[in-house]
């Protein structure tokens, strides 16, 4: 896949694909998921204890799912639908294949671990249409009222190109790209770990924008305004300016923002294909057993309190006034809701990890999706030869403009606007329509001669995650000096380490990952917490497989003094 400002520096001719393990905690998930011996077991003794899971989102239902297929007994609890944000709408009155991606839409192939999970319960993936990528008939880049038709970068000006060399040479003579990515292909864990732990010392005071500015390569306002316009990989990202350049590394080094790829028929499939699933290799419970059937269709409510009682046991009242105490727990919610919606103990956590979540800065997200009668922007303009429309990126309101079709003959959705931070907070006032009336607005001052509304046969549907009240934001993003407190989070799945009276109740979900805003994450960390009960309840990984527990030592993230 090309971008407008494109996969930074050209790949190793490496035949490893790369994958979204590091750098921070440079565990292979894939391979431990894909291991004949499995990802551990437990003690009999403890078979069909009942373990809280809290949040019905991927990594939720990931976790629940592994627990329930190790012999212990999940008891799921979600406020809203199954999946989070991965959340897949229709429009109303329209045929019910036409469907909208709130959140989560697009996924690069390093997404390994996730992608054991879309293999398992059997859906299919397509590329998606970014600008400028291969799916993708044709972008339009539009600054400062001047409009750039293109199908590849090379049809943009000179100056598109010399902003992406300025990421390449900021990229290289900064953040030791082409070494990096060397070592992630091969797996070179003992490199990952040296370059990076170089990096984290230099690096977790400095912002995107900052990092940039320090380059020679960018020393041009007009470059540095350009790439925060159009960006790379999946448009731009100035929004991301005030956040710490380590946040950007890991999507750059991981190749998260390469070579995306959508999930026909909607991501929300894979958690509630999860939720239905039987496992064929499963402890305990008799073959046919389903998170779904051990919870008799429905997920548990909202939760809205938490506490320790006797035993240092995990205590939860949800929103039907039930009370059930549990000996472990995972979290998989996003952790203000620790601060706010529910009503927690301070001795569910040591204060330096309540200190860690209320640090944790969200990031703001907005879309809005129009279904339309069908792909009318394929149709050639007889006067240019060109696509009537285009997927585009403006520094307009709408930002970014997503064209999403199954076929010339079947009607098709756009994605008249997908926002972050303060481009999103600009919409948060507006009612569905009203937002649907400035965007068309903002593009039809791009294509004067398309009108876009005739097409429209439903509802927008939208979405401003900062507005939903189980999320408050779309997803963590750490600022300068932040690095700390993530460590904080993502390592609380080694409660050895914790005071005893602290243990039982695990953090996952993507804002606990390092890689937030991915998917990945949302897995990973679930994972690490499947790992952390197991390990409670007294049971062990086969010595073939050693879980992320097990290597932590060896790999662990770099430690910053505290002092």
């Amino acid at each position: 896949m090309t971008s407008t400002v494109p996969n930074a520096v050209q790949h190793t001719d490496a035949t490893e694909p790369i994958t979204m393990f590091g750098p921070d905690f440079p565990y292979a998930y894939d391979d431990f998921l894909a291991h004949p011996a499995g990802i551990g077991q437990i003690p009999a003794t403890e078979h069909g204890t009942e373990v809280a899971v809290i949040g019905g989102g991927l990594s939720g239902i990931v976790a629940a799912y592994e627990l329930m297929k190790m012999g212990l007994r999940p008891v799921v609890y979600e406020a809203d639908e199954i999946g989070g944000r991965l959340r897949t709408v229709g429009f109303d009155g329209c045929d019910p294949g036409l469907t909208a991606e709130m959140g989560a839409m697009r996924f690069p192939p390093s997404s390994t671990a996730l992608q054991h999970y879309i293999d398992l319960v059997g859906l299919e993936t397509r590329p998606f249409p970014n600008p400028l990528s291969a799916a993708t008939p044709s972008t339009v880049v539009d600054l400062k009222g001047e409009s750039h038709y293109a199908r590849t970068i090379d049809d943009l000006p000179q100056v598109y190109r010399d902003v992406m060399d300025a990421w390449n040479r900021c990229l290289e003579e900064g953040a030791d790209f082409s070494d990096m990515n060397r070592a992630m292909r091969e797996r070179d864990v003992p490199r990952i770990r040296e370059i990076w732990a170089k990096l984290v010392q230099k690096l977790d005071n400095q912002t995107f924008y900052g990092f940039l500015c320090d380059s020679d390569a960018f020393r041009s306002f007009r470059h540095r305004e350009i790439f925060g316009q159009v960006g790379f990989g999946t448009g731009g990202w100035d929004t991301d300016f005030p956040n710490s350049i380590l946040e950007i590394l890991r999507v750059v080094y991981t190749e998260a923002d390469d070579h995306h790829r959508g999930i026909v028929g909607g991501s929300q499939q894979l958690p509630l294909r999860l939720w239905d699933r039987e496992p064929q290799k499963i402890v305990h419970w008799p073959l046919g057993t389903s998170l779904s059937s051990l919870h008799d269709g429905t997920p548990r409510p909202a939760v809205t309190r938490l506490h320790r009682t006797a035993g240092n046991r995990i205590t939860v009242t949800d929103a039907d006034g039930d009370i059930r105490t549990y000996p472990a727990a995972i979290f998989t919610g996003q952790s203000w809701l620790l601060l706010s919606k529910i009503d927690c103990d301070d001795a569910l956590f040591p204060i330096d990890h309540w200190t860690a979540m209320e640090r944790t800065h969200y990031m703001e997200s907005s879309k809005l999706f129009v279904p339309v009668d069908r792909p009318f922007w394929l149709d050639e303009n007889e006067a240019t030869g060109r696509d009537t429309m285009s997927m585009t990126l403006t520094d307009r309101m709408t930002r970014g403009t997503y064209l999403l079709d199954d076929g010339p003959d079947r009607p098709a959705v756009i994605c008249l606007s997908y926002t972050w931070c303060d481009d999103s907070l600009k919409w948060l006032p507006l009612s569905p329509n009203e937002r649907m009336d400035v965007m068309l607005k903002s593009l039809g001052e791009i294509y004067p001669d398309v009108d876009i509304r005739k097409h429209i046969i439903g509802n927008p549907v939208t979405v401003s995650w900062e507005n939903e009240p189980w999320f408050m934001g779309a997803f963590k993003a750490n600022l300068p000096g932040h690095y700390r407190y993530q460590r904080r989070l993502f390592t609380h799945f080694m409660q050895d380490r914790l005071p005893a009276d602290r243990r039982g109740l695990f953090l996952a979900g993507d804002d606990i990952s390092w890689t937030a805003g991915w998917a990945e994450g949302a897995v990973q960390t679930a994972l690490n917490a499947v790992w952390g009960v197991m390990a409670q309840f007294g049971g062990a990984t086969d010595a073939t497989n050693p879980g992320p527990g097990d290597v932590f030592d060896d790999i662990a993230p770099v430690e910053l003094p505290e002092d």
